[in-house]
């Protein structure tokens, strides 16, 4: 008796299961062939959507290295300018200590007043034949070539006292291309005893 009423139960279950699974056909049935209409149209707007916001960023990804990279040009820019600015007062400095001991060799003359004198890289004066002369026509030839050759680029000797002989070189030259405390005049004074 038990086992046919396990039986009928599970006839009835299966029953009911058959409908069941009949309905959820027909629901699955039902819900495919509405699925594709109104759902797609949002699913393929905000693909739409979505699609451009990979360029936009890109863009400003772009747009920020660009910015960047202006910026490390600019600071090489003027890091080359002040190194050669640097470079150009380093050569003034040379070049004074240069006439300096070159008159060392031949202070009488030195202390007599034999090398005062002020002139323009661009008009060197003549090597005549003298010492003095010589150490001028030199001087002036290494200033026109580590300074320029120009009219802004003047050498100038002044020594006074015989012992000891005090000489003041001063040489002038154009800095502007420095930049920021660049000038067009910009002067090296160097002081000595001989």
């Amino acid at each position: 008796m038990m086992n046919s009423l396990i039986r009928a139960a599970g006839c009835v279950s299966a029953h009911a299961g058959g409908a069941f699974a009949e309905q959820a056909h027909a629901a699955s049935a039902m819900h495919v062939s509405v699925a594709p209409g109104p759902l797609s149209w949002p699913v393929r707007n905000r693909r739409k959507v979505q699609s451009g916001v990979g360029l936009i960023e890109v863009l400003v990804a772009v747009l920020v290295l660009s910015i960047g990279f202006l910026g490390v040009a600019a600071l090489q820019v003027m890091s080359l300018s002040t190194n050669n600015s640097a470079m150009a007062r380093s050569m003034a400095t040379i070049s004074s200590y240069s006439i300096l001991d070159a008159m060392r060799a031949d202070i009488t003359t030195a202390g007599a007043g034999g090398y005062n004198t002020t002139f323009a890289a661009n008009a060197c004066p003549a090597a005549a034949g003298t010492l003095v002369s010589a150490q001028l026509n030199q001087w002036c030839s290494q200033l026109a070539k580590n300074l320029g050759a120009s009219a802004f680029t003047k050498g100038t000797i002044a020594c006074t006292g015989t012992n000891p002989v005090s000489c003041t070189v001063t040489i002038a030259f154009d800095d502007s291309r420095a930049g920021v405390g660049g000038s067009s005049n910009q002067q090296i004074v160097t002081k000595g005893m001989l």
